[in-house]
Order: C-alpha cells, then sequence, then structure tokens
C-alpha cells in the first residue's frame, strides 16, 4: 500500500536544486531555490514533486484525502541538514581541558602531555561496546533534534585495531537502528599513541599493513581520513596512509592545515580526497589546488570559535571556486557542540558568508562532501524526502537568531521523527 505525504503551505521552502551531480560553486552558493507557498508532494519516502502549493494541491486534488498532510504555515522547510565532519562515536568528556585552556594552553600543549585525543582514547578503549553505543546514541538524537539526517562519523579514538574496529562497529549498529544516516570513517591515523612517539613510522605501518585491510575486508568504512599535521603525521606519512586507502577501496579525506600551515590542502588535491577538512591555515596554493582539482572544503568553525583561534577563509575558498560545506566537528575536545544550525551562525557572523551560502553549505554542499549527493541533500523528485521543518518566517532568521534551535519538524524517509521540537 502506497503511503502518501504532502507538506504544504511553506512560507519558504528551499529547493537546492540543480546540483545532485555536483557541487554549488562560487555564486551558485546562493542559488538556493526559493519557492514562496511551497509544497512537497512525497510517495513511499520519494519526494515525487515540489512545487507551489496550489499546484501541487490542483494536481493531486483527486487523492489528496488518502494523504497524511503537514501543514507548514508560516515556516520554511529545507532539504535535511547534513553533517559531513564528526567524531560521533566515542566516550566520555574533556571539560577539564576547557579550563587549561581558558588558563592559556593551547591545544598542542595539552595533547603532548597526554590530554587531547590521548584522554579519549583511553575513555573509549575502557567503555564497552554498549556503554559506547549508549552515549553516541543520545549525541545522535541531539543531531536529528537539531534538524540533521545524516551525519559521517569517524573512528580514530581507538588507535588499535580492535579499539578502531570496535567503534567503527558502533557507527554501523547506529546507521542500522537509528533512523539518522550515518556514514563511516576510518580514522585509524588520529594521532600516535603515547607509547609510540618515539617509533612513529611503527605506528604508521601497522595503519597501513593492519588496520586498513581489516576495516575494508568488513566493509566498516567508506573514507579513510588522517590528521595531517605537525606533530602528527607528516605530509608524507598522510599521503601514504591515503594511498594506501585507496587501494583497499577507502575514499580519501584530510584533516589539512588546522594548526599551522602544512601542505595538507595541496596533499588533498593530489592524492584526489573527496574533502579537505578544518583549513584554517590552508596556503593560497592549497585552496587553488584545490579548487583545480574539485576537492571539498569542509569547514569547521566551531572548532576555531571553541579554540579561540583565527576561523577559516571562507571568502577566499568559494572566490576560488572551491565547494564549501559545514559542519560541528562535534568532539569532546575542539568542538563539543551537536548544533549545526549554531554553526551556519557562525558561518556568517565569523567567516563572512552569506545566509544563502550557509543554508547551501548545510545540505547539497555537505552530502557531496560525503559522497551521498545523489539521494539526498536537496528537495528534488527522486530523492529520499529527508526534510527539516523551521519554526521560522523566512530563512534569513536562521542566521539572525544565533544559537537558537528553530527546528519544528524532521522528517527522515516520508516518516516525520520529530514534531514540535520533540522527539517522537
Amino acid at each position: 500500500m502506497t503511503t502518501r505525504l504532502l507538506i504544504k503551505n511553506a512560507a519558504q521552502l528551499i529547493t537546492m536544486s540543480g546540483y545532485s551531480n555536483r557541487p554549488a560553486i562560487k555564486e551558485e552558493m546562493s542559488q538556493i531555490g526559493v519557492i514562496e507557498n511551497g509544497a512537497v508532494y512525497i510517495e513511499d519516502g520519494i519526494i515525487v514533486e515540489v512545487g507551489t502549493s496550489k499546484r501541487i494541491v490542483e494536481k493531486y486534488k483527486e487523492i489528496i484525502a488518502t494523504m497524511e498532510q503537514i501543514d507548514a504555515t508560516g515556516k520554511v522547510v529545507t532539504p535535511g541538514l547534513i553533517d559531513p565532519h564528526t567524531h560521533l562515536v566515542h566516550a566520555g568528556t574533556r571539560e577539564n581541558e576547557y579550563a587549561m585552556r581558558l588558563q592559556g594552553k593551547t591545544y598542542m600543549e595539552i595533547m603532548e602531555a597526554g590530554g587531547g585525543i590521548h584522554a579519549t582514547t583511553r575513555a573509549t578503549q575502557e567503555a564497552s561496546f554498549e556503554d559506547l553505543f549508549e552515549q553516541s546514541k543520545k549525541r545522535l538524537n541531539q543531531f536529528l533534534l537539531h534538524g540533521v539526517t545524516t551525519v559521517e562519523a569517524k573512528s580514530g579514538y581507538g588507535l588499535t585495531l580492535e579499539h578502531e574496529i570496535k567503534q567503527l562497529e558502533v557507527a554501523k549498529q547506529l546507521h542500522e537502528s537509528h533512523p539518522v544516516d550515518v556514514i563511516s570513517t576510518f580514522m585509524g591515523a588520529h594521532a600516535i599513541p603515547l607509547t609510540e612517539k618515539s617509533n612513529p613510522e611503527a605506528f604508521v605501518s601497522r595503519v597501513i599493513s593492519d588496520m586498513i585491510p581489516e576495516v575494508a575486508k568488513r566493509k566498516l568504512a567508506t573514507f579513510n581520513d588522517v590528521f595531517c599535521e605537525r606533530g602528527v603525521f607528516t605530509p608524507d606519512q598522510s599521503k601514504r596512509i591515503l594511498e594506501a586507502g585507496k587501494e583497499y577501496g577507502l575514499i580519501p579525506k584530510i584533516h589539512a592545515d588546522e594548526i599551522e600551515p602544512y601542505a595538507g590542502a595541496e596533499l588533498a588535491a593530489e592524492v584526489g580526497a573527496i574533502s579537505a577538512d578544518h583549513l584554517l591555515r590552508a596556503s593560497d596554493q592549497g585552496i587553488q589546488d584545490m579548487a583545480d582539482a574539485g576537492v571539498m572544503g569542509v569547514l569547521l568553525p566551531g572548532t576555531a570559535f571553541f579554540l579561540m583561534a583565527d576561523f577559516a577563509q571562507s571568502r577566499k575558498m568559494i572566490d576560488a571556486g572551491v565547494g564549501v560545506a559545514l559542519s560541528t566537528d562535534a568532539n569532546p575536545g575542539s568542538s563539543p557542540t551537536l548544533s549545526l544550525p549554531f554553526i551556519m551562525n557562525l558561518g556568517c557572523l565569523k567567516m563572512g558568508m552569506t545566509p544563502e551560502e550557509v543554508v547551501t553549505a548545510a545540505t547539497i554542499n555537505a552530502a557531496h562532501a560525503i559522497g551521498c549527493a545523489d539521494i539526498t541533500g536537496s528537495l528534488e523528485a527522486g530523492k529520499k524526502a529527508d526534510i527539516t521543518i523551521f519554526d521560522v518566517p523566512n530563512y534569513l532568521t536562521l542566521s539572525y537568531q544565533y544559537g537558537m534551535n528553530h527546528v519544528h519538524t524532521v522528517i527522515k524517509g516520508g516518516v516525520t521523527l520529530v514534531k514540535g521540537g520533540q522527539l517522537l
């Protein structure tokens, strides 16, 4: 039996149509496809048609009585938000380090002293599968309440084959049991274990020879990521890790140029990465190389905000032709937030992006950054009915009223999961 859903009377409906085959770049990022008094008609979880309420209601008047209907009067309807860079699966928190940073300690100083990633690694290794699953599920619920229908989730707090697999298995179970889609990234090269600081090459070899083949064999990840940063993995080590992943079908991603310029953006272009993320210190050459190679730039303003650092140069990237996406970088150390709408606020207020550009960056371009733009990220016929309805009169309000959760309704695959701001 066909299930039918009609969303109608939206003050504004944002389609993001026309960019399923490639990301929006330059001025295209401002072309968000606004339909006043818009409607979406859905059958069996797939979008059938998008248009004005008058036209859609008239066209389907013969069967309208068979449809579930949502009246979006006075609200804004967008594609479900997509978060393309998270560290969703981990145990514990690091509020003690927050206090240390307020006293002047830097992120790298804390990490080199055994805190940072290493602190979360210890907590994650000690956590049972069940505990890790429950902690991560709570976070995923919060993403959903903030309008997110798809997330990317990285490993990288295991740093041994056993515990990296555990993280990825938790992400897999979340994907299978939770309505939000979870797309997994292997990031065994997140940090060099403290026990191997004097011999990092041994750990690099283990990532390449032991971890990557096993992750690929078990089909636990789509992407392979590395933290290319001075004091972590060098550009040469990062390249070898990413190229090894490609041999096993894992698509390269890279944490690039976060703390200092380190040729990460250039490396992303060289290895054909789907995205380079962070980019706070990316060079002009690296940005141009990314644009020429079609590498997405995933910007994480929550990290700069929380670490009290300078922000990525989004305007320079957009003007150069880099497809820009936004993400929370949700993690316990440098960006402990689960609010992608707040990240959109920061995109405008701290990186000079326009309200239209941040909507693009959190929907269709975010989908491109994790390889799922063919099925989600826009409101177009044939795509999954992943939809967020905001209780605001126009999309400008989303970036104007900062630090607020305006999500009213979230629909995933045609099923309403959040209504009135509450999980159903």
